[in-house]
């Protein structure tokens, strides 16, 4: 079986749109006709070379998406063909297959456990989550990493009281989606940080009630304005490691907690005056929002049916397609989006 894919050959340059061998499956894996992929800045950081080096070029992209199950290999028990599934980096249950590699005619390409740009994709098992079909396989595109790890930011690792004030800082999708969380959670209030003026209206239209534009003022200045004692959370979405010193900054003494979330360039450090810590703030990190599928996916489907958690934003927006690849990571480096959204070709 062949596939279309968008293949990274070089670092800071255009992705390739390749035509790939499929390989034979090993134990634990699963071939998924994919239907949407969200495009994350991981994946930017990734294509720029922001990672660092890569020793694993060519390799296959691509880390959250939905589609249907085509193929079950030996062993797995979790999925099974027909089946509609979210795909998604945090692991869950099942086997942990880590690597494959397609055929191409300029030689292997290398894939991880999931790659979500490519029209059909070797997954591994603990990877997928299967939902119903009445859920949206396009909603469910960004249920695989923009909800889990924003929303997981503020449900599993913050875990703020009604009432309690809260920061996010960097309005893409990711923070946008511990708006939302934010919101549910009955924050007040809830203060959203971004340089673009677009995201912060995107921001307030999910819950955000204040917005700070970082391009005008000192967002910590404002910040204290609005809350002279300090925010008692604060998430970090940009990874810049400016703006997470800004995070500590914003919190109050005795309790105050920032969460990063972002994820900064390879040999970027992070310095602050650890006086913050005397004066007992806390810095906590998160791996996915400390997410875990199969008890938080059947609950963020169920918010997003529900329209509690309002994904509208990211979907009205037009969709890319494969060929598209190179815009979309353009448009998301630009701010013009906050999370693109990709269409396969192959399903309708």
């Amino acid at each position: 079986m062949k596939t279309e894919a968008a293949v990274l050959v070089e670092l800071n340059q255009p992705l390739v749109i390749a035509d790939l061998e499929l390989p034979a499956l090993k134990p634990g894996q699963v071939i998924v006709d994919v239907a949407f992929s969200g495009v994350c800045h991981t994946q930017l950081l990734e294509c720029r070379g922001y990672r660092g080096p890569d020793p694993y070029l060519p390799h296959c992209l691509g880390h959250e998406g939905s589609g249907v199950v085509i193929e079950i290999s030996s062993g797995v028990t979790k999925v099974k063909e027909g089946d509609h599934v979210i795909l998604s980096w945090i692991k869950g249950s099942g086997a942990n297959v880590n690597s494959t590699t397609y055929g191409w005619a300029e030689g292997i390409v290398n894939a991880g456990a999931i790659t979500t740009f490519n029209q059909q994709a070797v997954i591994s098992e603990n990877r997928l989550t299967v939902i119903t079909d009445e859920v949206s396989l396009k909603t469910a595109a960004l249920l695989g990493c923009a909800v889990p790890t924003g929303s997981g930011a503020v449900f599993n690792v913050a875990k703020p009281m009604p009432g309690q004030s809260i920061v996010v800082f960097g309005t893409g999708g990711i923070g946008l989606c511990a708006v939302m969380a934010a919101s549910l959670a009955s924050c007040v209030p809830i203060i959203a940080v971004d340089l673009v003026a677009d995201k912060l209206e995107s921001a307030r239209q999910l819950g955000a009630t204040h917005l700070v534009d970082a391009s005008q003022s000192s967002p910590t200045d404002i910040i204290k304005q609005i809350c002279p004692n300090g925010v008692d959370f604060a998430i970090e979405a940009t990874g810049r490691p400016a703006v997470m010193q800004q995070s500590i900054e914003s919190v109050r003494n005795q309790g105050g907690t920032v969460v990063v979330i972002g994820n900064a360039r390879h040999g970027e450090m992070l310095e602050f005056n650890p006086w913050h810590l005397n004066l007992g703030k806390k810095i906590l990190g998160t791996w996915g929002g400390d997410s875990i599928p199969e008890r938080d996916y059947p609950r963020y489907c169920k918010l997003t049916e529900a329209g509690k958690l309002n994904l509208t934003p990211f979907l009205n927006k037009p969709t890319y397609t494969l060929q598209d690849i190179n815009i979309a990571l353009e448009d998301l480096e630009a701010g013009k989006v906050a999370r693109p959204v990709i269409k396969m070709e192959n399903l309708d």
